[in-house]
């Protein structure tokens, strides 16, 4: 997930709103694709043979390669139409699902996950940052806004839709239907996306400068310790609701829809409140976060309070981008695309290292432990954030996820 900003060239013409909406379906397959596991983890566990850790790898494989990604797809593919770049990556995300669909080991699951971690890393670098080129003006806000409602579209219903899918007709089935998304997107994009040629300069050469900046550096900070939090955490909320919610496979989908649902809520609610007070935002955000992992482990045992619990935690979740992304553009207005490519390089190695965490502890110490643990992280953050003076006044960006 990432919010980036360009520079519209001066050659850059407007193309048609449905080139700006092909761009959000390749999203919308890519995030279902990279979250589908979360809903069918103990299916593909008990399939496989593995434990819920080891197949919690399918979150943690990606999610480091993706921070790889995003600091070097910039350079890899610096001459490169970005069109083409968007069209390869899909192609390699369709070949990622394919390969996991076909899994009937640990090795060849993993090596599916690490060709999705190259498509996302890649993805987010190059498809957050076309919308103002297709839309120059003022209309490049709007274009960005809606290529990142893919990621609330694939919250909402795509990962339920997979877990459902899994439930009635196997994990194997869910995937192969992500194969099939992405190729729809990738027609998609061949059909409507116009040529992109490339932009000149990366700007990572200002990263080391970003590092030294005080209230940049609190707010990397902070983005580490909430994604580690949050994913080790939200890759085991199935496993969660399982064993210790007692709740049905099926009806753990429509829990899952509950969460993104709230999200899109959240998503509004944290624009709002970090145009107001972004320190106040972030550390509410954090506290909604921790608080409902904590109170999900207290009272998960109740299917009722385990279901308040996941619901509230989604409002969380929904406000995290947008309040932390705010944030960081904020402290530095003058260096947006740098800073865009950091935090998508951050949230990514922290997801996968919060996945890999929550594995081990789930494996050595319970599912539940976990959820104690990924709370206290999201804590840990809102104290952190709530101690800067840092945005009380919010320089105005445009930041969407």
């Amino acid at each position: 997930m990432s919010v980036a900003h360009t520079t519209v060239g001066a050659g850059d013409r407007a193309s048609p709103w449905s080139a700006v909406v092909s761009v959000s379906l390749g999203a919308f397959a890519l995030v279902t694709s990279e979250f589908l596991p979360v809903g069918l983890l103990p299916q593909i566990a008990r399939d496989l043979r593995i434990t819920d850790g080891e197949a919690g790898l399918m979150v943690t494989m990606p999610g480091f390669l993706a921070a790889v990604a995003a600091l070097l797809t910039p350079v890899v593919t610096a001459r490169r139409d970005r069109r083409s770049v968007l069209l390869a990556l899909l192609v390699l995300l369709a070949a990622s699902n394919a390969v996991v669909a076909l899994a009937g080991n640990l090795p060849m699951l993993l090596l599916g996950r690490v060709l999705l971690g190259i498509a996302v890393g890649g993805f987010w670098t190059i498809g957050g940052s076309v919308g103002p080129r297709l839309r120059p003006g003022a209309e490049g806000v709007r274009a960005t806004s809606i290529i990142f409602s893919g990621v609330s579209l694939g919250t909402v219903a795509g990962v339920p839709a997979g877990a459902l899918i899994g439930g009635m007709i196997g994990w194997r089935w869910s995937f192969a239907g992500g194969a099939i998304m992405a190729l729809v997107a990738l027609c998609a994009l061949a059909a409507r996306l116009p040529s992109l040629p490339a932009q000149p300069g990366t700007g990572l050469r200002q990263i080391p400068a970003l590092l030294k900046h005080r209230i940049a550096l609190t707010g990397l900070v902070a983005t580490a310790l909430l994604f580690v939090g949050q994913f080790a955490t939200y890759t085991y909320v199935t496993p969660f609701l399982n064993q210790v919610a007692n709740i049905h496979a099926g009806t753990v989908s429509a829990v899952l829809l509950g969460y993104g649902v709230a999200g899109f809520a959240g998503n509004a609610l944290g624009g709002w409140a970090a145009g107001r007070d972004v320190r106040k935002a972030l550390s509410i955000t954090a506290l909604i976060v921790g608080g409902s992992v904590v109170l999900l482990a207290l009272t998960g045992a109740h299917p009722a309070a385990a279901v308040v619990a996941v619901i509230a935690w989604g409002v969380g979740f929904g406000m995290m981008p947008i309040a932390m992304q705010t944030w960081l553009f904020s402290a530095t207005p003058d260096r947006l695309e740098s800073m865009a490519s950091l935090f998508v390089s951050i949230a990514q190695l922290s997801l996968g290292t919060g996945a890999l965490l929550g594995g081990l502890v789930v494996d050595h110490l319970g599912v539940a432990a976990t959820m104690w643990m990924g709370g206290a992280m999201a804590i840990a953050t809102a104290a952190l954030i709530f101690q800067s003076e840092h945005g009380r006044r919010v320089v105005s960006v445009a930041c969407c996820d």
